[in-house]
């Protein structure tokens, strides 16, 4: 038995929900209908698991406490390539605040009530008893993981976990509005129709802006990279069907300046994809 998969049923056991992370803190498609994002990637609150696979297989839907899924042949294979083990903190009652680098930390120690703390690569994660809405860069260098949201498992950690404050909640809750990017307009027409997405349902073109937005927030490295596979991914898929919005396309700008990137180069790599794939 794999290391990984042994603290997944440990885990389990406990109540915590688990799935098995690639290297670079990736969600397996747990099946091989859905390898390469083939079913449209992560799935939403309303329908979990919802490509055509008989069961969820996707980032936090995929989070079990069934020893039997957990060591089932699928799964038991990835926990063998697995870099690490993820689980949901929402549907273990829990709220992960990730805090990226010490400016982070040095907030949170002012302005947060001291709680269990997860020391990661890079900063730690505060975790606290009760759950609430995830929302990236609420703060520079923070981010909230509970509901519709993984963390990677690194143990313990130190200290006593306190109940979920209202200043938590209220970052998840009153995270602002990004502003637009200036030249992230698509060019393409909508098809007849009305400009539906005629691959799938509105749903589908969520999940895969969802799933970008997840990309390039998790790339830990060669981030000009993920962010133009990203961007390149979404336009393979939607840029042809008029459904694309410029709420959409802000939506994967901010993730990418989130990570770094300036709006010129969020409008290269936009435009890069764009004459890739010529749309």
């Amino acid at each position: 038995m794999s290391e990984h998969l042994r603290t997944a049923l440990d885990l389990a056991a406990s109540g915590v929900p688990v799935l098995p992370l690639r290297a670079g803190k990736v969600p397996f498609g747990n099946c091989t209908r859905c390898a390469d994002n083939a079913c449209g990637g992560r799935p939403n609150m309303k329908n979990p698991g919802s490509c055509v696979c008989p069961g969820p297989c996707h980032a936090w839907a995929a989070a079990t406490t069934d020893p039997n899924v957990i060591d089932s042949a699928p799964w038991r294979r990835a926990w063998l390539f697995a870099g690490a083990v993820a689980y949901h903190p929402g549907g273990a009652g829990l709220t992960v605040v990730d805090l990226d680098n010490a400016d982070a930390i040095a907030w949170a120690r002012e302005h947060l009530p001291v709680t269990q703390t997860v020391p990661t690569t890079r900063g730690e994660h505060w975790l606290y008893l009760g759950r609430t809405q995830s929302a990236n860069g609420v703060r520079p260098g923070i981010d909230i993981k509970s509901t519709m949201a993984y963390a990677r498992w690194l143990g313990f950690g130190t200290g006593t976990m306190t109940y979920l404050p209202d200043a938590v909640r209220a970052l998840a809750s009153s995270k602002p509005t990004p502003p637009r990017p200036a030249s992230q307009c698509l060019s393409v027409s909508a098809p007849a129709g009305g400009g539906e997405c005629r691959h799938r349902t509105p749903a589908f073109l969520e999940r895969g802006i969802a799933m970008a937005e997840q990309r390039i927030t998790e790339a830990t490295s060669g981030v000009h990279n993920a962010v133009f596979r990203s961007f390149l991914a979404v336009l393979s898929t939607h840029g042809r069907c008029g459904c694309l919005t410029e709420d959409h396309i802000a939506r994967l700008f901010t993730a990418a300046q989130a990570k770094g990137e300036s709006t010129r180069h969020c409008t290269e790599a936009w435009t890069n994809a764009r004459t890739t794939l010529g749309v």
